[in-house]
C-alpha cells in the first residue's frame, strides 16, 4: 500500500475513534434542558460543583461529558426520569477505541470471561495507575486528556466483577507480564497486589503460564493472547487484538478450534493457588 494511503487510513481510524453522536445528543438536550429552567451555564455548574467553563465545553463538544457529570446531571436536568442515567453506558462505549466497542458489550454481558494475556495485563484486571501508564507511553501517542479518558472507560469495565447475575471471570497471564513494568517499580508492584486481591474473589480464576514453559518441549500459547467468551445466551465468541485490529469470532468451528487451544493452555499454566503464591512472591508479600 501506498504510504499516502496508508495515512490515509490511519487518519480515518483516528476519525473514527473521535465519531461521539451520543456524546452529542446527550449535550444538546442537556443545553436545552438547561435553558428552559433558565439556568446560566455558571448556575448549573455551581449545582453539580463543575465551573461554568466545564459546562460550556460539554455542550460544545470541546470536552465530551464525563461519566460523573452525567451521574450529577441525572437529579439537576434529569429530575429522575432516567435519561441521563441511561446515556451513561451508550456514553462510555463511545469512549473505547472503535475496534473495541463491539466488544465490550459482549464482555459486559458474559456469562464466562476467559482471558489469555502475553504481554500486558488484562485491562480487567488493571489498576487506574498501571492503565494510565500503559496509554500514556503508548504509540502513537495520545493526548492527556484522552489517556484520561481511555483510563476511565478502562475502569468502568470492572463492574463486571460485582455484577448481579455474576460472571465467572478466568484470566491467564504470562509470567512476563508479571515482571514487566508499566510507568514504575511502584505501579507494577500495585498491579501485582491488586491481581492478587482479585484472584481470591469467588468468581475469578488467575493463572500464570512459567515463563520456562517452553522448556518442557511444548507451549500452547505461542501465537499469542485471546479472549474466550460465553455469552449471556449461552453462545460462545472468541475476540484478539493485533496491531489496533480488533477480531470477533463467532463461527463456531473457529471458535471451537481457538477455545480447545486455550484449554491447552490453561493445563500448561501452574494451578491457582500456585499462581497466587508467585504473584503474592513477586509483590514481595511472600518469601
Amino acid at each position: 500500500m501506498p504510504k499516502a494511503d496508508a495515512n490515509k487510513d490511519k487518519e480515518k481510524d483516528r476519525s473514527r475513534d473521535d465519531e461521539r453522536p451520543t456524546s452529542q445528543y446527550v449535550a444538546e438536550i442537556a443545553r436545552i434542558i438547561r435553558l428552559e429552567k433558565g439556568l446560566t451555564q455558571e448556575a448549573l455548574g455551581k449545582m453539580i460543583d463543575y465551573t461554568g467553563s466545564a459546562i460550556s465545553a460539554m455542550e460544545t463538544g470541546a470536552q465530551p461529558v464525563s461519566d460523573q457529570m452525567l451521574e450529577r446531571l441525572e437529579p439537576t436536568l434529569g429530575e429522575g426520569r432516567g435519561f441521563f442515567e441511561v446515556a451513561r453506558k451508550y456514553v462510555l462505549m463511545e469512549k473505547y477505541p472503535v475496534r473495541f466497542r463491539k466488544f465490550s458489550q459482549v464482555e459486559a454481558s458474559a456469562f464466562m470471561l476467559s482471558s489469555y494475556q502475553t504481554v500486558v495485563m488484562d485491562g480487567l484486571f488493571q489498576t487506574e495507575s498501571y492503565a494510565r501508564a500503559v496509554f500514556k507511553g503508548s504509540y502513537p501517542p495520545v493526548s492527556d486528556a484522552r489517556a484520561e479518558e481511555l483510563v476511565e472507560a478502562r475502569m468502568a469495565r470492572k463492574a463486571l466483577f460485582d455484577r448481579d447475575p455474576m460472571a465467572m471471570i478466568e484470566l491467564i497471564v504470562e509470567e512476563g507480564v508479571l515482571e514487566r513494568p508499566f510507568g514504575s517499580w511502584d505501579v507494577q508492584r500495585g498491579q501485582l497486589l491488586s491481581l492478587a486481591d482479585d484472584a481470591q474473589r469467588d468468581n475469578v480464576s488467575v493463572q500464570v503460564l512459567s515463563k520456562h514453559r517452553g522448556l518442557k518441549g511444548s507451549h500452547a500459547g505461542e501465537r499469542g493472547p485471546m479472549k474466550v467468551v460465553e455469552t449471556g445466551d449461552h453462545h460462545h465468541v472468541v475476540y484478539m487484538e493485533i496491531n489496533d485490529e480488533g477480531i470477533l469470532i463467532s463461527n463456531p468451528a473457529k471458535v471451537s478450534r481457538l477455545a480447545q487451544r486455550y484449554a491447552k493452555i490453561r493445563s500448561q499454566a501452574l494451578g491457582p493457588d500456585e499462581s497466587l503464591e508467585l504473584i503474592q512472591r513477586l509483590a514481595g508479600e511472600r518469601k
